[in-house]
């Protein structure tokens, strides 16, 4: 009996030995992932600590881009860390979380197939009081709202191309069931915290939907922080209209070369009362964009301000208002400038935006797509306005 609990003992030893080797085995295959946080992620980002207090690193705009960026990054990794069935000790995701003080709250998820689109993260106030920060820094949102753009993986990909054909073909991603996940949520934390205390930021489709999302809550006058990086730009709607504005400016400009008909000249006089200006306050959104990325790359293409020929004016959704008035649509276009020609997976990539050499601009804000995008909400068709009584 002595040599069999020896036995015994011996061959537990060895079990508990391989549990352990094994163990150590994940954790460095967690810890050499390509996706890890200190293998990937920004390098020279400081943890938030009581010193913000004092001075707080979120009015650094460059410190903001990067901890939002990796806020969508980590939603990226929830939906890796889903399909992989990544348990909590081994889990990518948090470890874009941990460093800057914020927690899951919750996930978005497809109802379609399942997958995690987005996420709702809060600031970690237990978190941050082991560092002695007893109330949030200045700047840091309460809570976020982080969407991911397309996973090319089989769980996720066929609903990620299907709203991806939607914004291609109808400039419009409403017919998402993930745009109503997405406009709940953050309806849900802006009505919870208050609209100065929550944003919204998204990566690539992502970022179609955070621009839709936000324009719509900007519709019922609540005004969300928006930060958006490499945003679609490229649609089928969008390049039919150009077609049909240039057609149109060409024809035009032919008929105001031919001699005039007094009996048929039309006359567009009628058209300034198609859609008035109402005086809402500008919902600015920030724009991450890279010219070689030939999906945001758009968005760069200025207004012609003043220029525009008199004759357009006939034109109902372009024609700007007249007696001096604008129609007050802007963005906060940031550019990057990086030297020399990116290839496409670069310069669409999410890790550039965190990236120590990243060089930026203030780009144009009167973003030729932003007004187009942007200009319903500060117009109303004439049908939408009450008409005034008689003998009021």
């Amino acid at each position: 009996m002595a040599k069999r609990g020896a036995e015994e003992m011996r061959n537990e030893m060895v079990a508990a030995e391989g549990e352990i080797k094994m163990e150590n085995f994940e954790k460095g295959v967690v810890e050499s992932h390509p996706y890890a946080f200190h293998v990937s992620g920004p390098r020279n980002v400081a943890s938030p600590n009581w010193r913000d207090l004092i001075n707080s690193s979120w009015k650094d705009a460059n410190y903001k881009r990067t901890v939002m960026a990796c806020f969508v990054q980590a939603v990226y990794l929830l939906e890796i860390d889903r399909q992989e069935n990544r348990t909590e000790e081994n889990a990518l995701a948090p470890k874009w979380l941990i460093p800057f003080k914020y927690k899951l709250v919750e996930t978005l998820n497809d109802e379609r197939d399942g997958s995690i689109f987005g996420a709702i993260l809060e600031w970690d106030r237990s978190a941050a009081l082991s560092d002695f920060m007893l109330i949030r820094p200045s700047g840091a949102p309460r809570a976020v709202v982080a969407l991911r753009g397309t996973l090319l993986k089989s769980q996720t990909m066929r609903r990620d191309i299907e709203d991806d054909l939607r914004f291609l073909a109808w400039e419009s991603l409403k017919g998402s069931v993930r745009f109503n996940a997405a406009l709940n949520a953050l309806k849900s934390i802006a009505t919870k915290y208050g609209s100065n205390n929550v944003c919204i930021v998204g990566h690539s489709l992502g970022a179609g939907f955070a621009l839709q999302v936000g324009k719509a809550l900007a519709k019922e006058g609540i005004h969300v922080e928006a930060h958006l990086f490499n945003p679609p730009s490229v649609s089928l709607a969008m390049s039919l209209r150009n077609i049909g504005e240039k057609a149109g400016v060409t024809w035009k400009r032919l008929k105001s070369m031919l001699p005039s008909n007094p009996h048929t000249q039309t006359s567009y006089e009628g058209n300034d009362t198609q859609s008035f200006q109402i005086g809402l306050k500008p919902w600015v959104p920030h724009l991450y964009i890279n010219n070689s990325d030939y999906i945001c790359c758009s968005y760069t293409d200025q207004e012609k301000n003043g220029l525009q020929d008199k004759n357009d004016e006939g034109d109902k959704e372009n024609a700007k208002p007249r007696n001096g008035q604008q129609v007050v649509a802007a963005a906060k276009l940031f550019l990057s400038t990086n030297k020399g020609k990116q290839k496409f997976l670069e310069a669409h990539g999410l890790e550039q935006w965190w990236s120590d050499n990243l060089e930026l601009q203030m780009a144009i804000s009167n973003s030729k797509l932003i007004s187009q995008q942007l200009k319903s909400l500060y117009t109303l068709p004439a049908s939408q306005l009450t008409q005034p009584k008689r003998g009021q």
